[in-house]
Formats: structure tokens, sequence, C-alpha cells
């Protein structure tokens, strides 16, 4: 991650970013790393998900201009773009998880299909936007339970509403890059970027492994499983956003070289199964934690799943530094200090990107 660390500083520093999905985890963390990195951020999304969340806990709103919005009402969306008059885009809101999907499947498409739509139509008229980055997911992939990682031009598809709905996000994103901004005269980057599963300190999402076991440990109860021999490409939150930022800065100053997909993921062995992690973290919070099997009849969740990052190694030089188990103690740690009410949570998550950056 030379390119970041060498030229952040200078890159980012007063640069106008419209980031949709500041109150949900992933968005969170981007918020208070762009701010870091001197940028002038606002930031579009519904409120908070959950009770319990990474916007409020980390005072997100002291670091950025919040605005209350869904992607899903066009005409809000574009006012407030138009009024932000961004130069980067990063478009993370979403219905982000499978199983919900099933229960709200029309919500899940109108939001991160037609959201999606809705965030590039504002982009197209927006004379200030230089590049986009979608955030879609690595369950956009037709997934044929491969023992090889999915490379960027493998079919889209997807088995349930939300894996399907964001293969169709990559889709309307290609469409919009080939249909309008590749053959300006001043062409505008466009970008989707396809992260594995995604873990760090603030995450509260229902029916997700760490937010799980955490409750689980403050309640003292055992963790449920639905499928411990699962695996899945585990990465710290910031390994991905990390890498959006160096795309960002790509496409910026090279908008038709690095538009298109890309996948980040992690390192070959650290696609470990659930069952691996929730022990490895057990190890780690020092305490008894056991598991059990959910018996219950459950919908389709993919067995296997895995990327291929060599595009994203040799052409953006982006590669992982934190191994699972330091990812997994970084997480552990902050989920401790949370619990502990000794801690401006702000500062713990400055204080890991900065650890980040260091390694």
């Amino acid at each position: 991650m030379e390119s970041l660390e060498m030229n952040s500083s200078t890159f980012w520093q007063n640069k106008s970013v419209f980031l949709t999905g500041h109150t949900g985890f992933k968005g969170a963390w981007l918020s208070i790393y762009l701010d870091l990195l001197k940028a002038k951020v606002t930031g579009y999304s519904l409120s908070p998900l959950n009770q319990t969340n990474l916007f409020d806990a980390a005072n997100v709103e002291s670091k950025i201009n919040h605005i209350i919005g869904d992607i899903r009402d066009f005409e809000q969306l574009k006012q407030q773009v138009f009024k932000a008059q961004p130069q980067i885009i990063f478009h993370l809101a979403a219905q982000a998880l499978v199983r919900p999907s099933y229960h709200a499947p029309l919500e899940t498409y109108s939001t991160n299909v037609m959201g999606t739509a809705h965030v590039l139509e504002a982009a197209r008229q927006c004379a200030s936007v230089r590049c986009v980055v979608v955030i879609t997911s690595d369950k956009c992939y037709e997934n044929r339970e491969w023992v090889w990682g999915y490379r960027e031009n493998d079919p889209m598809g997807g088995y349930d509403p939300y894996s399907s709905s964001k293969g169709a996000a990559e889709l309307v994103t290609q469409a919009y890059y080939s249909s309008y901004f590749s053959e300006k005269n001043d062409p505008i980057g466009v970008a989707s970027a396809r992260a594995g599963n995604v873990i760090g300190g603030g995450d509260w999402a229902e029916d997700r492994l760490v937010p799980d076991f955490v409750r689980a440990v403050e309640q003292q109860i055992a963790i449920v499983l639905r499928n411990p021999l699962a695996t899945r490409p585990w990465q710290h939150v910031l390994e991905p956003l990390t890498g959006y930022l160096q795309l960002a800065e790509k496409l910026f100053d090279e908008p038709q070289k690095y538009s298109g997909a890309w996948n980040f993921g992690p390192e070959e062995n650290d696609i470990r199964s659930v069952q691996w992690v929730i022990e490895f973290m057990e190890k780690l919070w020092d305490g008894a934690l056991s598991w059990e099997l959910d018996k219950a009849a459950q919908p389709h969740e993919a067995q296997l799943l895995k990327l291929d990052c060599s595009k994203v190694h040799s052409k953006l030089a982006w590669i992982p530094k934190w191994q699972l188990e330091q990812a997994l103690e970084q997480t552990v740690a902050w989920y401790q200090a949370y619990l502990s009410q000794k801690y401006d949570m702000q500062d713990v998550c400055l204080s890991q990107i900065k650890a980040y950056l260091d390694t």
C-alpha cells in the first residue's frame, strides 16, 4: 500500500468526498479514515440500523457533514450531491445481509439495484464528480462452490436476493460506465469493489459472526452456529477500505486505466472456517464460551467462497497487511475497550488505523 501511505497526505487533503452509507459499519470506519486524511466528507445515509452502532459509539457525526437520506429517493439524493459538489463518491449504502434479504426481497432489490443506479445517475449529472467507487460484495458471483477464487471477469449470479442484487448492481455499474462515463472528452472513473467477509470493532449487525460472538459473551450464553464448517475470506475492515482509497486515487488520475471491477480479499491461508474463527476469538477473550449447532432449517448460504485477487496485487500493488490472527486480535481489543466503558471509541478507531498504516 505504498501509494496510499506516500500520497494520501497530499492527495486527500481538502478533497470533497460524498459517502453513502456512512452510518453503517464500513461507512463509519471510512468516515473516520477520510477525516484523518483531511478530506471534506459529506455522508448520506439512513439512520443507524441498530440501537448500538459504531457511528454513535465513535461520534462519527463530529467528523463529517452528516445527512440523513435514502438512496431510493433520487431527487433528495441528487439535491445533496449537487449541494456537496463532490470530486469523489464512495457508494456503500446497501441492504448488506443475506438472511434478511429472504424476508425483505423488494427492499433488498430497491436499495441495492435502484439505489446504485440513483447514485450513478446523480454522479452523471454532477459536473464536479471525477470518480465513483461502488462497493458491492464477493457474493455477486455465480457461486459454483469452486475450490479456486473467483476472478473479476467470472459471471455474476446469486442464489439469494442479496447476492443476486449485488450481481445486478455490478451490471448496472458497468452499463453506466460504458454508456455515459467512458466516452467523454474528460472521462469519469467508475469502479466496483468486491470485498470478502469484513470484520472489525463496532459491527453489531444481526446474523453476523463477530457481533453474535460478542453478544454471546455479554450474555454468557452459548453461541449458535448455523454452518460451522463454512469457509469465508475473512479480513479486517481496514484492509478493503485502504484498497478503496488507493483505487480512488488511481481512478482520479487515470480514469480509463483503472475503471472496472476489483476484488479485495485475504491471502489463501486466511480463508478459514466459521468454527476456527470462533474458537480463536474465544482464546483471545480468555473466557469460557461454548458453541452449539443450530438444528433448525436454514435458508441457503454458500459453503465455500474465495476471491482471486491477482488483479489488485499486480495493478494496484495492494496486499493485505494483517493476517487473520492479527485482525481478530484488533477486533477483540476494540470490543473489550468498548465494553470497559473507559475509552473514547473514536480514539480507539484512530489508534487502530494508525497502527495499520504503520504495519
